[in-house]
């Protein structure tokens, strides 16, 4: 069997450690993985998959008020939120099992419990000692949690009851997101933030018109640089207020602690995190790390990217260095916002002599509906080589609108690219292409 009982032992079962798995054991590798909680990680168990399917159930209340000034009558409305928490347990727990089904098709020895390193070249389980060549860290984050009565999105997905007024800290993404969620259930929402706008290092366009956003869809927003809470009894600014909930959103940190990392002689940052390059490899040659462990890019697409290079690299006689460069993202507040590349301030920060093109319209769908609710478009160009730097949108369906867009940006497109492109008529993607 060789020198290890294994070619590559993962541990954590989220999405970086399960494709990496995959794929290893698909280019033939003799792959284990082992996952102390369920499988599926931050992403599908308690963050982006549940976190979107209370965001389209929520929409549903927008939708029900723009249906009246369609002609619609509706009555009697009311929402279940227990039927709707079962909902999204169901769908969790298929595609957790999902996730450890399709790693033992390929060959992967699956693993429940809690794996720690005993030295460079082993891991612990259970008792069980197993050796393997090259071993991968893939355990995420951990929500950050001050110190009281604070929730974090871990709790949130499964609260028994919506509570009628809820207090959210934070206003990156999941601040933003959990306040549109609950307030389109109907619940009394106020975010607290330290800026005046929220989305930290977005656009400034883009943090304008969502903290817009916010405000319009009943949601109070305080610029709040001293907190005090007691309790379900909080104070910003000066200002005391009650909650039922009071939810902390305010980042998550590496979950490093206890794996061990000391023994192996592993490298951590500042913050914890676990020191890589650009091939996920620590500063021990049998060690690597992908995702949020790491500290670079915390978002799911980027640890499957990571996951996926690893096992070409290593396996797959495809070497596969990872750079962290014009990554699509996506914040589902209500109306969505959506970027990729550069914001306005970084591009001239830059260098780079800089033209802007913008589009704020309402979009047909709320033209009999009367919402008042804009799409924002803007377009950072390099003057020099008419290439497109970074594209920033907020509005309906500008998740959908960037990924298909990034292809383009990806490949290097130029303004030019866009102006020779027919549009498609009526839609709101059309405006890319008719950008002056």
């Amino acid at each position: 069997m060789g020198q290890y009982d294994v070619d590559l032992f993962v541990i954590g079962g989220g999405s970086g450690g399960v494709r990496a798995a995959r794929v290893a054991a698909e280019h033939g590798a003799r792959v284990a993985i082992a996952e102390e909680h369920r499988w599926g990680g931050t992403c599908v168990i308690r963050g982006c998959v549940p976190k979107k399917l209370l965001v389209y159930a929520s929409e549903a209340s927008r939708a029900i008020e723009d249906a009246r000034g369609h002609g619609w009558t509706i009555e009697g409305v009311s929402h279940d939120w227990a039927a709707l928490v079962a909902a999204k347990e169901r769908e969790i727990s298929r595609l957790s099992a999902a996730y450890s089904t399709r790693l033992q098709k390929a060959g992967v020895e699956v693993i429940t419990g809690r794996a720690t390193l005993a030295d460079a070249n082993t891991v612990v389980i259970a008792g069980r000692r197993i050796t393997a060549k090259f071993i991968l860290i893939a355990t995420g984050g951990r929500a950050r949690r001050p110190p009281g009565k604070w929730i974090t999105s871990d709790e949130a997905f499964d609260l028994p009851a919506l509570p009628n007024r809820i207090a959210i800290l934070g206003g990156g993404y999941i601040g933003v997101e959990f306040a549109h969620i609950f307030a389109g259930f109907g619940a009394r929402v106020t975010l607290i933030h330290r800026d005046t706008h929220v989305l930290r290092g977005f656009d400034p366009e883009v943090r304008e018109a969502v903290t817009r956003g916010l405000v319009a869809h009943g949601v109070e927003v305080i610029a709040c640089d001293k907190l005090v809470a007691a309790g379900h009894t909080l104070t910003a600014n000066g200002t005391t207020f009650e909650v039922d909930l009071a939810m902390a959103a305010i980042g998550r940190d590496p979950a490093t602690a206890g794996l061990g990392l000391d023994r192996a002689g592993v490298a951590l940052d500042g913050r914890g995190a676990i020191t890589v390059d650009e091939w996920s490899r620590t500063n021990v040659p049998s060690i690597y790390a992908v995702g949020d462990v790491t500290g670079r890019v915390p978002l799911t697409p980027v640890a499957i990217r990571e996951g996926h290079a690893l096992a070409d690299t290593l396996f797959g006689n495809r070497p596969t260095p990872i750079r962290h460069h014009l990554i699509p993202t996506a914040v589902f507040a209500q109306p969505p916002a959506a970027t990729i590349g550069m914001t306005e301030p970084a591009a001239r920060a830059a260098g780079h002599e800089v033209v802007v093109f913008r589009a704020k319209f309402r979009p047909m769908r709320y033209a009999l509906s009367g919402r008042d609710e804009q799409v924002v478009i803007k377009l950072i160009v390099d003057r020099p080589t008419d290439r497109v730097l970074g594209l920033h949108m907020v509005g309906p369906d500008s998740p959908e609108i960037i990924q298909a867009a990034a292809i383009a940006i990806t490949m290097g497109a130029t303004k030019a690219d866009l102006d020779r492109t027919f549009a498609l008529h009526p839609s709101t993607a059309e405006e890319l292409v008719l950008l002056r």
